[in-house]
Parts: C-alpha cells; sequence; structure tokens
C-alpha cells in the first residue's frame, strides 16, 4: 500500500511583461518538485504584439492570461495587479506556497510579506535579477539553468520584430575544477556548510550540508555551475573528501570532510 503524502498547493503567478514563455513549460516541471500549482496565473496586457508568443503556451498549461492595460507610459501596472491578486490569494487560506515569475525587484516585498504570512515563496527570474528580489524568497531558481538547448519555439520571432519576446539566454556552461575554486563565495559557502554539520571527525553528512546551504543562499543550484547534483560539484572542487556508509535501514549516505591542507585529487 503506498502512504498518500499531502503536497502543497502553489500559486504560480507570472509577470509576463517580465518573463519569457519559453521556460513554462520547464519552470512548471520544475514547481511539480515541490507541490501542486493549484493556481496558474499569467499578467500583461495582451492586446499589445509583444505577448504573442504567449498564446500557444497559456493554452498548453492551462494558465489563465489576467488582462492589465498599461494605464501610462514607463509605469507597469502589471505589478499592482499581481500583487493584489497574490494578498487576495494569501487570505484565501488555500494556498502553502507562491511561486513568482519575475526578474523584476518591485516584487521584493511582496515576496517578504509572504514569507511573513508563512508562506514559502519560490521566485523564478534571470541571473539579472536584484539581489534584493532573490534574497526575500526562500528559494530562487535562475530561468538560465531551465533552458533546453534544442528549444527554439521564440527564436526567430525577435530578429523580425522589435516587440516580440527575445531570445532565451544560453544555457549554463559546466565549470571545471579550477574555475570553481576561484569562485571565493561558492567555496566560503561549501566549507561553512560542511564546518556547521561536521560531526567531531570532521565529516557531515552531505544531505545536512544541502539543508545548511538551501537557508543560507536561496539562490544556491548546482545546476548554476553545470552540475545535476550537490555531490557532483562537490566532486568537481576537489576540495572534499567523500564516504559513503550504509545507515541501519540499508540506505547509502554520503558524507564529505574538507581537505584543506592535502594536494588536490588528479
Amino acid at each position: 500500500m503506498t502512504q498518500d503524502v499531502q503536497q502543497s498547493r502553489i500559486g504560480v503567478l507570472i509577470d509576463a511583461d517580465n518573463a519569457q514563455s519559453s521556460v513554462i513549460g520547464p519552470l512548471l516541471s520544475e514547481i511539480a518538485k515541490y507541490g501542486i500549482a493549484s493556481v496558474k496565473r499569467a499578467y500583461g496586457d495582451w492586446t499589445t504584439q509583444r505577448l504573442r508568443s504567449w498564446k500557444e503556451v497559456l493554452n498548453e498549461h492551462a494558465i489563465q492570461p489576467v488582462q492589465q492595460f498599461a494605464y501610462t507610459t514607463g509605469k507597469n501596472a502589471t505589478d499592482s495587479a499581481m500583487i493584489i491578486d497574490a494578498m487576495d490569494l494569501l487570505y484565501s487560506e488555500r494556498l502553502q506556497a507562491f511561486c513568482l515569475v519575475s526578474s523584476d525587484s518591485d516584487f521584493t516585498r511582496l515576496a517578504t510579506r509572504l514569507r511573513e504570512s508563512g508562506m514559502t515563496v519560490y521566485g523564478v527570474g534571470e541571473q539579472k535579477t536584484p539581489r534584493a528580489f532573490v534574497s526575500a524568497c526562500d528559494r530562487f531558481i535562475y530561468t538560465e539553468i531551465l533552458n533546453d538547448e534544442d528549444d527554439d519555439r521564440d527564436g526567430g520571432e525577435a530578429d523580425a520584430d522589435t516587440d516580440a519576446e527575445p531570445r532565451r539566454a544560453k544555457p549554463v556552461s559546466k565549470k571545471g575544477t579550477k574555475e570553481l575554486r576561484q569562485d571565493t563565495r561558492l567555496v566560503q559557502l561549501l566549507r561553512n556548510a560542511a564546518l556547521s554539520a561536521a560531526d567531531d571527525d570532521g565529516w557531515s553528512n552531505l544531505s545536512v550540508v544541502g539543508t545548511y546551504i538551501a537557508n543560507q543562499s536561496p539562490d544556491f543550484d548546482p545546476r548554476n555551475y553545470g552540475y545535476a547534483k550537490l555531490s557532483l560539484l562537490i566532486h568537481a572542487t576537489q576540495l572534499f573528501e567523500t564516504q559513503e556508509r550504509k545507515s541501519e535501514s540499508g540506505a547509502t549516505m554520503k558524507f564529505i570532510r574538507d581537505n584543506r591542507g592535502k594536494k588536490p585529487q588528479k
């Protein structure tokens, strides 16, 4: 018999004026790891040609388009509509989490307010997203790691029409050992996490290390460096010894220990 696990209900709110339709499919697949996207809404002025690439995506993924006219040039009325809906959904008490899809720092206060009310907040945006918005989320996912190199659904339109949606950024390339070790922020984050989770012999459960890192850095993801898993990224840095142990249930657990002072493995 399988045990029923109650999944979080997530409200996915998309700033279509500030996001690319081409990442929505991979985005929803990513969000499915954390719960059920029970509310899916995209906000924008759908009367403009600039958002024409969204039509197929909205239908394919059953996303509700929310019309918001641009009342004044230079002002984004979409932000206000999205914020108002988010607060309405918050007070409806039907959701356990929100996913805010935008690279706009204007949603920083919204993310903070939702978290203050006990909501888990996932942010999704490009790597150019201001740090304030990234830090305001429980977890932030960069769209570059969601890219599919073979998917160029929106490619071509940008060259023919300056108002069309731009091509997606190229996927993140895998970084080598030398480049990883030169990333001071990454090295410090990994070592601090390992130290915080270490036992008396200096060994740290990799699962606990991953949890510590996620709590410290909302936008950390091994895919940002071209690696599918944290264990692969850590191995590539050659900063740690690794060890596998069997638990009482027979499951394999991975442990790491800082090898500072030792020569890097060849």
